[in-house]
């Protein structure tokens, strides 16, 4: 097939039509019966999380490329218009959705466990109601501020993704207050009524839970903004309350720096931030019983459209709904927690450098612990032969062990260098405080190059030993952030090879100073030369295929949008590659299509753990290769940002990386296959056991740290047929 008819819009998807598929395969995690109920909730939170950051970020920009006057087609032919319009008709789906599965199932549910949510506060018990009231009092009401509406009170500024009340009021006949006879009134009919608003604090939990009749069992619960709504009188003394509903408003997110311009980037983000609260609204969530009035002028006020009105079955903003899972008492409505295991190699007081030296060691987050990688800086900041430590930090936890470490090095003597990453979107705040932080203790605080988030994670230590200089290297397809690597899957390789070493230095020089390498020995960067990388190793296996060599592709990472990389793919496809993709989320690339992608599958993979590591293996006429990367086969990975592809060369860690890939290739039960029609179904079972590669990883994670033989020889835990049995397939 000609490449230039691979430019056709009709073999590719729309990526933030497919996106949303994700948060579908996503929200069928919360409507799956087999799944325990407290997860289903946390699944269904984290549905309406993600689709908050999707509207404040690609909505958002979508709008903004439709104010602008922007047209251009995407890959999949659809412009900014029409992709706008597609989205408003699946949001607005799949918002139902959510609801449906709340109300029809999880509910019903909850109160089979005796966990009763009490949505209206009308369905209050006389013993109820006295209790709401009285903690109304005495806990919110010192907290509100009500704002009024009129001529010497304009409508108040709204912030993103708070929860408000929004209410028309009439003034008491003979009532005298502030508001002078001929101030201007909003008009409907016969009646004369006045706007108010009251933001429903965050500080405040807005989950309450209301005392237990006597012998009664379990909890019942409320909502914060509902005791509002039923007290909002009390704000509002000398007026009738004609109504009250609360609504919700999302505004664009998105920061605009232009970096080529801002003296000082960490304040010029600090001064963005604070324009996020302000940003033009873009969704507008209201009960599904607003009353028209007060909707018209929400409408009027917030410069909403018609389109952007999403009427709400239920309680706005359900990830109140996390809280909920964090409640004690109800393990037995969760899954079974799993604790990260130690790597028996580095248990106890060993010598990290020493163990490294021996071999290199490959890390499996969340399945084994990531406090080697937490060690590693330690034992760093503390020998008195480390001369130097470098470290990329883009997303790290609120109280980081790691930047802790980094500090005590600084204050320790050694030189300490770290790229902090400002950029990092919903983190930037949380990094400048480290990048001060750091900074008042010695380290040297670097941001990056203009134009470029630098996304890499990656750590050097120089350490001085009898021999000459050592250079020590943790590479990751994840953050260094202790708090994540429970929830992500990733991996991560120590080392302390000479070629990687020098690599190591050489990026460390060029996001530091203007040092652009020449050339490198195993490390391979993004925007310089990993999407050259990445198309040169497809298009090997293409030609490998062509001369009847072993050629197979199995690649696993987290989204799909590059369309050069995607018609290597199907050129491989076409010369007869089998491929195998496994995408956690956005995939623009279609499957089953005749003559170019029939030997191409994709699947996903959506579980306990959030799928975050990305491989690639290429199987190279039979002298395999194996990589991990912390990039994505997206343009912003590849072109806008700092990314690493790194080998896996110890060939005991290349079969163990394989086996993960086998064993990810082999789930039946979270796993769910790309259809023609780029749905996406789960695969059938009938007639065999069930495996899950998570449940499988944490048994297996079990076993290695309870054997120290059995890990220092990986090899016994992959199947003996395991490295022919999916490649044949």
């Amino acid at each position: 097939m000609n490449t230039n008819e691979l430019n056709n819009p009709r073999y590719y998807y729309n990526r933030e039509l497919s996106w949303l598929l994700f948060d579908e395969r996503i929200l069928g995690e919360a409507r799956d019966k087999s799944n325990p109920l407290f997860e289903r909730l946390k699944f269904l939170s984290i549905t309406a999380s993600n689709l908050d950051e999707f509207f404040m970020i690609r909505v958002a920009s979508l709008r903004d490329m439709v104010n602008a006057g922007y047209n251009k087609p995407d890959i999949s032919g659809m412009t900014p218009e029409m992709q706008l319009e597609g989205l408003n008709i699946q949001i607005h789906k799949f918002v139902e959705l959510q609801y449906s599965t709340l109300n029809k199932s999880l509910l019903p549910k909850l109160s089979e466990e005796n966990v009763r949510l009490i949505l209206k506060h009308e369905e209050l018990n006389d013993r109820q109601k006295k209790y709401v009231d009285d903690f109304f009092m005495s806990e919110v009401y010192p907290v509100l501020t009500p704002m009024a509406v009129d001529s010497s009170r304009p409508f108040p500024l709204i912030r993103n993704k708070m929860l408000n009340i929004g209410a028309l009021l009439t003034k008491k006949v003979g009532s005298r207050g502030l508001v002078q006879t001929g101030e201007k009134k909003k008009k409907s009919g016969k009646d004369s009524y006045e706007f108010a608003t009251v933001q429903v604090p965050n500080v405040l939990p807005r989950i309450v839970v209301l005392p237990s009749e006597r012998g009664e069992r379990g909890i019942s619960i409320i909502l914060l903004e509902e005791i509002i709504e039923r007290n909002i009188g009390k704000l509002f003394l000398n007026y009738n309350i004609v109504c009250a509903y609360p609504f919700r408003i999302m505004r664009n997110a998105d920061l605009t720096i232009d970096e080529d311009e801002a003296e000082d980037l960490l304040k010029e983000i600090e001064k963005q931030i604070k324009k996020r609260q302000w940003g033009e609204v873009i969704r507008l969530e209201v009960a599904d019983d607003i009353d028209k009035k007060l909707l018209k002028i929400l409408l009027k006020e917030l410069n909403c459209r018609e389109e952007e009105i999403y009427r709400i079955d239920g309680p706005l903003d359900l990830t109140f709904l996390m809280k909920l899972y964090g409640m004690d008492g109800y393990a037995r409505l969760k899954a079974e927690p799993f604790n990260p295991q130690p790597v028996q190699r580095l248990s106890g007081e060993k010598d990290i450098f020493a163990e490294i030296r021996k071999e290199d060691i490959l890390l499996h987050h969340p399945y084994q612990t990531f406090e080697p990688v937490v060690d590693f800086i330690r034992q760093a900041a503390a020998d008195e032969n480390v001369l130097a430590i470098k470290q990329t930090l883009y997303r790290v936890s609120g109280n980081s062990p790691i930047v802790a470490a980094l500090a005590r090095a600084a204050e320790n003597g050694k030189q300490v260098t770290v790229l902090v990453e400002l950029k990092a979107r919903f983190d930037e705040e949380n990094n400048i405080v480290w990048a001060r932080m750091l900074e008042k203790t010695g380290c040297h605080v670097i941001y990056g190059i203009v134009g470029l988030k630098t996304h890499c994670k990656i750590t050097l230590v120089v350490r001085k030993e009898e021999e000459g200089i050592r250079r020590y290297v943790h590479l990751g397809t994840g953050n260094y952030n202790d708090q994540t690597a429970k929830l992500y899957t990733d991996l991560g390789l120590l080392t302390c090879a000479d070629t990687i070493g020098e690599d190591a230095t050489a990026v460390f020089n060029m996001l530091s100073g203007y040092s652009e390498p020449l050339s490198w020995h195993r490390l391979v960067m993004a925007p310089l030369w990993l999407k050259d990388r990445f198309i040169f190793l497809i298009n090997r296996e293409r030609d490998n295929a062509l001369q009847g060599r072993k050629a197979r592709i199995i690649a696993k990472f987290n989204s799909l949008v590059d369309r050069d990389i995607i018609k290597a793919l199907y050129e491989a496809s076409t010369a007869g590659v089998k491929i195998d993709l496994i995408i956690r989320g956005i995939c623009c690339l279609k499957v089953g299509v005749e003559g170019v992608s029939e030997n191409i599958t994709v699947r996903s993979i959506v579980g306990t753990f959030l799928e975050h590591s990305r491989i690639y293996y290429f199987e190279n006429a039979g002298n395999e290769e194996v990589f991990c990367s912390s990039a994505d086969w997206m343009p912003r990975n590849l072109e806008r940002r700092v990314e690493l592809l790194f080998p896996i060369d110890a060939p005991s860690l290349r079969e163990r990386v394989i086996h993960i890939l086998d064993v990810m290739l082999k789930d039946n039960v979270k796993a769910q296959m790309m259809q023609n029609d780029g749905t996406y179904k789960r695969i059938s079972r009938r007639g065999k056991e069930p495996v899950s590669c998570q449940k499988f990883f944490c048994e297996e994670a079990i076993k290695l740290s309870e054997n120290k033989e059995q890990y220092e020889t990986s090899r016994i835990f992959i199947p003996e047929t395991s490295s022919n049995v999916w490649k044949d397939q």
